[in-house]
């Protein structure tokens, strides 16, 4: 019996298909320079383009509906347009940060080696010339204090016009004729204040200003209940997606009593409105050791996890056998493992994928962005030795 992708996918997070090898392409991510290098190594120039990709090593498509990323819908880059800045920087196509209108990026100041610019998300970062695929330093935020928070949230309203496509009715058919599974991304309690506020800063400002955490968080509790209403009552959508970052390799920046406190009765106010939905699967991202974090989300319905960095000491067998069927698993595979070579990369895949495969709600990937340092050889022995797990053909690269 022929199976929809959109079945597959939420039979696998059911633990209803066993063994099921599906590496989405969402969560399969690759610096650019990664691609650029596997160019020079023998690649197909197409590499580069993701569509390309997805073919090229059969990685599963879940389309995002972009949600307060951009604004809804597809061809949304007139809201943030690509502007060239030079010495290969291009700022403004997307931003996690959900403002509408962005703001305008420009060069601040530039030196021999490195150039300072304002960014779409109005963050001032410095870049080294010759490494902008590499993350900036970044110097300032667009939100200091109560002042520029008001103005900070004007950017931020639900009903904005440019957020939604024009012809509403069409997008809704179109996205419903979908086959591949849907997501919706626009979540986040942490994340996308620590982006307005500095790593440093918002830390100081729980204790320092609490107040105006509430009033953060609530304003962007109200923007992701209105995205989800308006979406979910007209599109049948198979995942929710919240971006968080918010654990280095040691464990949480903030402290689990402090996400109980500020977040988590706003997590379960928005996974409660999911559910009525009939949304059951709600994925986060985030970085580092996030074992302490794992029980407080899957309390509130956060149930599938990427990317659990293992250098971050997340150990993927282990948290199967401590939470079963309560937590879906994504990510987990050492990227460190695919620098070093063809004997690291089996050693690292078969501690893990095929328990990871045979228990069910697995979504096997690099535990983050592929960098650079890994060889286009290296990553096509990866794709090609999780097929030999799944007993699927092998791919000819």
């Amino acid at each position: 019996m022929n199976i929809s992708p959109k079945e597959r996918f939420l039979d696998i997070c059911h633990f209803k298909r066993l063994g099921d090898l599906y590496m989405p392409s969402s969560i399969n991510p690759f610096w650019g320079e990664t691609l650029e290098k596997w160019v020079e190594q023998g690649a197909p120039k197409e590499i580069i383009s993701p569509r390309f990709r997805r073919g090229y090593f059969r990685f599963e498509h879940i389309r995002g509906l972009g949600g307060t990323k951009g604004g809804i819908g597809e061809g949304r880059e007139e809201l943030h347009p690509t502007i060239d800045l030079g010495h290969g920087i291009t700022v403004g196509a997307t931003t996690y940060l959900q403002h509408i209108p962005a703001y305008e990026p420009r060069i601040i100041s530039e030196d021999e080696s490195t150039v300072t610019l304002r960014n779409a998300s109005g963050q001032t970062v410095k870049y080294i010339k010759d490494h902008v695929s590499m993350m900036p330093t970044f110097l300032d935020w667009p939100v200091r204090d109560r002042a520029t928070w008001n103005e900070h949230k004007k950017r931020l309203d639900p009903n904005t016009p440019e957020r939604w496509p024009s012809d509403w009715d069409a997008y809704v058919q179109k996205m419903n004729g979908k086959s591949e599974p849907l997501s919706l991304g626009v979540g986040s309690f942490y994340g996308f204040l620590r982006e307005w506020v500095g790593s440093e800063r918002i830390l100081y400002m729980f204790y320092d200003d609490p107040a105006l955490i509430e009033d953060m968080m609530e304003h962007v509790l109200y923007l992701e209940t209105e995205v989800i209403k308006r979406v979910l009552k007209d599109i049948k959508i198979q995942q929710y997606v919240f971006w968080e970052d918010m654990a280095y390799k040691a464990g949480p920046l903030i402290s689990p009593a402090m996400v109980r406190k500020f977040m988590m009765p706003r997590y379960k106010k928005i996974t409660d409105l999911l559910h009525s939905y009939g949304v059951d699967v709600i994925f986060l991202d985030s970085d580092g050791n996030v074992e302490q974090l794992v029980p407080l989300w899957l309390e509130v319905g956060i149930n599938f996890i990427w990317p659990f960095e293992v250098a971050a000491g997340n150990d993927a067998v282990a948290l199967r056998k401590k939470y079963g069927k309560d937590l879906i698993i994504g990510g987990t595979i050492d990227k460190r493992a695919l620098i070093t070579g063809k004997e690291a990369i089996r050693e690292e895949v078969m501690s893990k994928v095929p328990f990871l495969l045979e228990q069910g709600g697995y979504f096997p990937s690099v535990d983050h962005s592929v960098p650079p340092d890994v060889t286009f050889e290296n990553y096509c022995y990866f794709i090609n030795l999780m097929r030999e797990v799944a007993e699927l053909e092998k791919l000819s690269f």
